[in-house]
């Protein structure tokens, strides 16, 4: 674990200083676009955090490998390379999309070309993790490793919106999945690939962790897609070293007072449910604006201001109170399914998400209530002030009022 935090620290000094670096850079040559109709910013901002990201990435790599802790990642360079090519190619592919916004047939192909770099030089799925079931042959399990990671990818680019939202998103996301793969390896053998989904996930959480201050709003450089989407191939990745690899008969077992045992529940289940749920919020984000943009006949990469952190702004939520919600669906849904593997019993787990989604519905839905209750004044206001302007405007209304003070000024005994 201290190795795996030390390289984490490592990253997050780097890459904040970095970060800090490629800003002046950007900021002397004006190199930012101008602002488009869907941005919910309103100053140029330059969008090469990305850049920064990956320098920071390739250096933690860099030191990692000289570590003999890690000897046995870098025994075997082919997934390294693989992942470091990968992502390099993703992030020019990203930095001149975000300078001149390529066509979205064109970010695709190199979306495909380099998930098909890192599946072909030996980071693919090669079980399914329901029952250890093995994929039928070497073509489909390439072919599904390639699709998964440009789902991912375009699913965490997908709610890049929001000063902090990715980077914050993915630090919480990648924290749980490394707790998870920790406690994998502790009780498994040491394989490769789990240790390489240690590192990824620490250098990612570091990354994200260096890389935040500049993002939080309001932001002084975005990551742009060059950014999203290493952290989406970099998740991707880190979910398939260990969820394509792991046999689930090897998770020890356990049963609680409840009858429900980790051998039902994580031998089963957790080795998918857990990269599903750390990427919840992307992969709904992302599933609604496919159906909506095919729905109205458009392309499903085609822009738009429907996403679900535009939905929350419009709601009248603040901008932080739209990233901390995004923060606290991600946090419950994985700590939720990290729960089944550290107790026994899956009561723990369910409490926990129960209260933590009916917490997190009731801030969600919070501004709809807030707003009802400011009609309904307005409403009793407005007539209210039309009561009165009416009474103000009523001449019988004045001639009974005068005739009444006219009858209590008169009024005496009667001789």
């Amino acid at each position: 674990m201290r190795q795996y935090a030390l390289i984490a620290l490592a990253a997050m000094i780097i890459t904040w200083v970095l970060s800090w670096g490629v800003y002046r850079f950007a900021l002397r040559f004006k190199l930012y676009p101008p602002i488009r109709e869907r941005d919910m910013h309103s100053r140029p901002t330059p969008r090469l955090g990305g850049l920064a990201m990956f320098l920071g990435v390739v250096a933690a790599a860099g030191i990692a490998s000289l570590n003999p802790f890690f000897s046995v990642i870098f025994a075997e360079p082919g997934p390294i390379i693989a992942i470091i090519g990968a992502t390099a190619l993703i992030v020019i592919l990203g930095i001149v999309d975000d300078l001149i916004d390529l066509d979205w047939m064109i970010k695709l192909a190199g979306q495909f070309l380099a998930a098909g770099l890192i599946a072909w030089l030996g980071v693919q799925i090669y079980s399914l993790p329901i029952g250890g079931r093995t994929v039928g042959s070497s073509w489909m399990s390439f072919t599904m490793t390639v699709f998964a990671i440009v789902l991912v990818m375009n699913a965490v680019n997908f709610i890049d919106g929001l000063d902090g939202l990715v980077a914050g998103v993915a630090l919480i996301a990648n924290g749980v999945f490394f707790v998870y793969g920790y406690l994998l390896v502790r009780q498994t053998q040491q394989f490769t690939f789990f240790n390489l989904s240690l590192l990824i996930s620490a250098i990612l959480v570091g990354v994200c962790a260096g890389f935040l201050p500049l993002n939080w709003h309001p932001a002084k450089m975005f990551m742009g897609d060059a950014g999203a989407l290493l952290v989406g191939l970099l998740m991707a990745t880190s979910a398939i070293a260990i969820t394509g690899q792991i046999d689930p008969s090897t998770i020890e077992s356990g049963t609680g007072s409840s009858g429900i045992g980790r051998s039902q529940l994580v031998g089963a289940f957790i080795p998918i449910l857990l990269p599903l749920a750390i990427l919840i919020v992307p992969l709904l984000d992302f599933g609604m604006a496919v159906f909506r943009r095919l729905r109205a006949g458009k392309s499903p990469f085609s822009a738009d201001r429907m996403h679900l952190h535009h939905r929350l702004i419009d709601m009248g939520h603040s901008h932080i109170h739209a990233v901390v919600l995004f923060y606290a669906w991600t946090a419950v849904m994985s700590v939720s399914c990290l729960l089944l593997l550290i107790f026994d019993s899956g009561w723990w787990a369910l409490g926990f998400c129960v209260v933590g989604v009916a917490v997190c519905m009731a801030a969600t839905l919070a501004p709809l209530g807030r707003r009802k209750r400011l009609e309904v004044a307005a409403q009793l206001t407005a007539d209210k002030d039309s009561t009165e302007a009416l009474r103000e405007n009523d001449p019988l209304d004045d001639a009974s009022a005068s005739g009444e003070a006219t009858t209590h000024r008169h009024e005496g005994p009667v001789l």
